[in-house]
């Protein structure tokens, strides 16, 4: 399918995109390998992406070709090895910069086998390469002009922020990182498919050219088969293709699994259907208000729904309601292992998901087993017989392929040794014990069953914190499952695994104790748990126990766990204790006890050896009644505690990381030793609605990366020491009663993520709308912020770092009392595209830049006038003089712009609300002021001195913007004169904008570089502008060319003014055939009152 996207541009207002990413590579090194792999993930992401594998020889890009890349609005860039040696890929690198250029095209380096330092600067084997080829292919002026267009294109794309994974341990992570980053550039919902999407293509394309014929009438669509079939592969990837035709859309993934946890449920599913649906936090708390809600909200909208893995009818009941919701336009597609589900549905069509053939499932083993489409020769018949075992089954290739991925012969044929001696009946299971069996290591080995039994769905970093603690290397050892293909981590960095893996892991731990559960290892089954502690016969074989329940209805005593002296992961989900909790292990690393039903934490529950507490939907009152040492906790999870009043103190938490304290509606009060978590990454405050204020001790903080105090509805500022968060990368501050932006925020030089006030995004991207915000806030429509000038802050200097690797946020320097902005760009389409962003922010999608025509513009509307920045009295009176004197009461007049000719200036004009000038060098004189001179159209309400926004002063040599507000410009100061000029340097091009509200015109803008000695200046021709009738009555300007060396200040005369000199001088002669009332002068303090 083709599709066309329409997207604003910086640097260009509208452009036609036609996909949506185009890799560009060098076939020899990756084609087999990496570039597949990338393709097919943003294939089954949805993508829609042009990838070329012809060989080419020839040198010029093909206009198909040319076509994919302008029409691309992202650029992915492989650079390997040999990339170097391909003129056709150098061409396209060329083209695609130029689009990075022009249309604002996205360029991302990915650096697959070669070092960035070595594209960026052309050097080592790389370099070598590009001049050979530049060499052999070209002499003379070609050979020149190739050789720099192709450094400066490998320069500027290895400058952008990228990818360096030549040294990643897991290319399937990598691949996934790479499709997130680009889902989120483009808007996307991402759901994460299969590593090799095998026989995926024609599988996903059938299901949907049925749904595609369905669409006038809805449709119901099964997927069904046995586990491991692929089903939810095969549904996330029909709907990364298809969500984008649907305005409401939810994908409710394992809902199989997810009915038998406390936590979630039939509501908590209903819920999660209902916000993605709604695009807003919706929570259930009755499940028949659910059903109803979900038939009222669906009913009438086209809407796409995907229930994965369904195996009850109630299930479908519950987030299915009464199917009449299922109109014109919407599809509900339903995964399932039972046909009956989808017999009850009576669904429109069932895709029965069949086992692979013997090419296919020889390519998926061959992808896992060798990271190539096909098996090495040596290795081609052991593949065949290993494939022959695995019965078309994806997931017992996937695991078998892994398993042996780099694995020597004689290993191979051990383990097709031990294939032939598993019974048929168990054959699947005996391929994935296979690759547990493999499992070199001890602790690997107990970390798969530790997941497999506590921590599916878990946060990595989290899960291998705590598995830490236990002793266990699970930095390594989760790395090295992954790469096994055991686990998978999926869409928020979470840990997921196959059904079928899990319940292998789980028999496995059954099986060494088939008859007396207390003696296994872990104890997860519920009726196994609830024997072992109704009998109070636990043993220390066991080292985890979970046990969840719906509802708060059996108790059991303590004493239970007296003799599990080994317990050291314990889950509980509404679970009534009674007795001393002394009995409860002094090693217990991780406790999770959902709906803890005490009112404190009792003083005999001993947790100094806890590196994770969890007491999520709590009864507590208060934590601890007592401050508590605990030198390992990292996580404490305190949320939806609702009758918690106040935080513990914290003064003896040294190493906690993470305090989650989520949804506690009548917390108020945060201790102030908050301040003493030295370690601290992550506080969540989010929806604590009767918390005034934070600690000021908060903002000591210096590890925190994540703050979030969205929802506190009663925090109303934040300080301005929140820049002593040094750490600070993401700020979640939305739906407060927070008015004002602290002005200190953007000094920050970490901050990447930012919501507040209205502005959410990256901080990149968000920053400069805050600052432009700050310089004129009745021109932002999202500003909520008090003027800047009622705050404390002279000069702000913004550094933009286009090559920070995580594109974080500008940094600022904020000395005292902010009047103007300094913007930093680190290249010169970072200015380019800075300076578009301020101008679209202040004239929105009207701004073109140009000259205003003159020729609609209404009698009596012209006016002039004058700024002065620095030094400019004696001069400034000179000028206005100049402008003024024909100032009569007749219905016309004469307004001069004086050229150069005057010793103590130098001029530059242009058409238009902005000039370019270069800084004069090799003098001895020193600038003392600037003084600008506008002529402009508006009606007569519409004044200059009330529109006038800012000036911003572009200086394109050193790349830096600087915005002076109107404040600053009408109280120029010594400070705010040395201030600009610092940034001005001999021969530097500089650009000045006079910016004012919409209404006021600009036809016309000089400007006088005034200096404090006379300068010799080359006198060139300048124009006399005349604006005057036509014969068909409509004002016109014409310009005249004149010559004159003289240094005298003279004016011409007008028709009006019989006893002006006549005598010519060089300048610039504005004739203005109106009414023209008093010059504005909106720096009246520096005007000599002579006149």
């Amino acid at each position: 399918h083709a599709y066309t996207y329409i997207y604003t541009s910086m640097s260009s207002s509208h452009h036609e995109w036609i996909y949506e990413v185009f890799i560009n590579f060098r076939g020899e090194d990756v084609r087999n390998n990496f570039v597949p792999h990338l393709y097919a993930g943003l294939s089954n992401a949805g993508i829609h992406t042009f990838i070329d594998y012809k060989l080419h020889k020839g040198t010029e890009l093909g206009p198909e070709l040319m076509r994919a890349i302008e029409g691309s609005r992202i650029a992915l860039v492989v650079f390997s090895r040999t990339y170097a040696k391909s003129r056709w890929c150098l061409n396209e690198l060329v083209k695609i910069m130029e689009c990075h250029t022009n249309y604002g095209q996205v360029v991302e380096p990915i650096f697959y086998d070669v070092d960035p330092s070595d594209v960026r600067n052309q050097k080592g084997a790389f370099g070598k390469s590009l001049e050979e080829l530049v060499r052999n292919t070209y002499s003379g002026i070609e050979m020149l002009d190739a050789w720099g267009k192709w450094k400066r294109a490998l320069s500027e794309a290895a400058d952008l922020v990228g990818w360096d994974i030549r040294n990643c341990r897991n290319e399937d992570e990598q691949v996934r990182d790479i499709l997130k980053d680009v889902s989120e550039k483009l808007g996307h919902t991402f759901l994460s498919v299969a590593k090799f999407p095998v026989g995926l293509q024609s599988r996903k394309e059938e299901v949907i050219e049925f749904i595609e014929n369905q669409l006038t009438e809805g449709c119901v669509v099964g997927i069904w088969g046995m586990g491991g079939l692929g089903k939810t592969t095969t549904a996330k990837a029909i709907y990364n293709q298809i969500y984008r035709r649907f305005m409401n859309r939810s994908f409710i993934e394992n809902i199989r699994e997810n009915c038998k946890t406390a936590d979630k449920g039939y509501a908590y599913l209903q819920g999660k259907l209902l916000s993605d649906v709604l695009k807003t936090k919706v929570e259930i708390h009755n499940v028949a208000m659910g059903i109803t809600m979900i038939e009222e909200r669906l009913c009438g909208s086209r809407t796409l729904i995907v229930l994965d893995d369904v195996d009850d009818f109630d299930q479908l009941n519950f987030l299915c309601g009464n199917l009449e919701w299922i109109g014109s336009g919407s599809v509900l597609i339903v995964t399932t292992r039972n046909i009956r589900m989808l017999d009850f549905l009576k669904a429109n069509r069932v895709f029965e998901m069949k086992e692979m053939d013997e090419n296919e499932s020889l390519e998926l083993f061959s992808w896992h087993a060798f990271r190539e489409a096909k098996p090495t020769k040596e290795f081609t018949e052991l593949s065949i017989n290993m494939v022959s075992y695995c019965g078309g089954l994806p997931l017992a290739l996937e695991v078998l392929g892994s398993h042996l991925f780099k694995r020597k012969e004689e290993q191979w044929n051990r383990v097709l040794s031990k294939l032939k001696e598993r019974t048929p009946q168990k054959k699947v299971q005996d391929i994935l014990r296979i690759s547990y069996d493999g499992l070199q290591s001890y602790m690997e080995r107990e970390i798969f069953l530790d997941i497999c039994c506590f921590f599916i769905g878990k946060e990595r970093t989290y899960v291998t914190k705590i598995l830490n603690g236990c002793g266990l290397h699970a930095d390594d050892g989760i790395a090295t499952l992954i790469e096994m293909s055991l686990i998978k981590v999926e869409n928020e960095n979470k840990l997921a695994i196959h059904d079928l893996l899990r319940d292998m892991g789980i028999e496995i731990i059954r099986q060494s104790s088939p008859k007396e559960p207390e003696k296994r290892s872990r104890l997860c089954i519920l009726e196994d748990v609830v024997d072992v502690l109704t009998e109070h016969n636990g043993t220390k074989e066991i080292e985890g126990l979970a046990l969840k329940l719906q509802t708060s209805t059996i108790c059991f005593n303590t004493k239970a766990f007296e003799n599990m002296k080994r317990l050291r992961l314990l889950q509980l989900d509404h679970v009534q204790l009674y007795g001393d909790y002394k009995y409860l292990n002094k090693k217990l690393r991780w406790v999770c006890w959902q709906g803890f039903p005490s009112e404190y934490i009792p003083i005999d529950l001993y947790q100094g050896n806890a590196v994770a507490i969890d007491l999520k939907r709590n009864n507590l009152k208060l934590v601890w009644k007592e401050p508590q040492l605990l030198e390992r906790l990292k996580f404490l999870n305190l949320s939806h505690s609702n009758n918690l009043k106040s935080t513990p103190d914290f003064s003896k938490l040294p190493s906690l990381e993470k305090l989650i304290l989520k949804d506690c509606p009548n917390l108020c009060m945060v201790h102030q030793s908050i301040g003493d978590l030295r370690n601290l990454v992550l506080l969540n405050l989010k929806d604590c609605i009767r918390l005034n204020n934070l600690p000021k001790s908060i903002y000591k903080l210096q590890s925190i990366k994540t703050l979030i105090i969205s929802g506190c509805s009663k925090i109303d500022r934040l300080e301005e020491e929140i820049v002593q968060m040094g750490s600070l990368t993401t700020l979640y501050a939305d739906n407060t009663a927070i008015k004002q932006v602290p002005s200190l925020i953007v000094k920050s030089k970490s901050i990447g993520y930012i919501s507040i006030c209205g502005y959410k995004g990256l901080s990149r991207n968000v920053f400069p709308s805050i600052i432009w915000s700050w310089m004129s806030p009745t021109i932002n429509p999202l500003s909520q912020i008090h003027p800047l000038w009622a705050m404390s802050s002279s000069l702000v200097s913004m550094d933009v770092q286009a090559s920070n690797l995580n594109g974080l946020a500008p940094t600022l320097c904020i000395p005292s009392k902010l009047r103007s902005v300094l913007v930093q760009c680190d290249m010169e389409i970072q200015l380019s595209k800075e300076l578009r962003t301020i101008m679209n922010d202040i004239y929105g999608a009207n701004f073109i830049e140009g000259v205003a025509s003159t020729s609609q513009i209404p009698e009596h509307s012209l006016r002039c006038n004058l700024i002065a920045m620095g030094s400019c009295g004696e001069v400034f009176n000179i000028l206005k003089k100049s402008t003024l004197k024909g100032l009569t009461t007749t219905e016309s007049l004469d307004a001069f712009l004086p050229g150069d000719n005057y010793p103590y200036w130098s001029t530059h004009t242009r058409e238009g609300h902005s000039v370019p000038f270069r800084v004069p060098g090799g003098s001895n004189c020193c600038m003392k002021g600037i003084t600008l001179c506008v002529v402009y159209s508006s009606p007569p309400e519409i004044t200059a001195d009330e529109s006038l926004v800012c000036v911003l002063m572009v200086n394109y040599s050193k790349q830096t913007i600087q915005v002076c507000k109107r404040d600053t410009i009408t109280s120029f100061n010594n400070e705010d004169w040395q201030g600009l000029t610092s940034n001005l340097g001999p021969g530097d091009n500089v650009e000045i904008f006079a910016v004012f509200r919409p209404g006021l015109t600009v036809m016309k803008t000089a400007i006088y570089l005034i200096y404090d000695q006379p300068i010799a200046v080359k006198i060139e021709p300048s124009s006399t502008v005349i604006l005057q009738r036509s014969p068909n009555g409509r004002m016109e300007l014409s310009t005249n060319v004149t010559m004159d060396p003289s240094p005298e200040v003279n004016e011409q005369p007008s028709p009006h003014m019989e006893n002006s000199s006549s005598k010519p001088k060089k300048k610039i002669h504005t004739r203005l055939r109106k009414r023209m009332g008093k010059c504005l002068c909106l720096n009246r303090d520096v005007i000599h009152e002579s006149e």
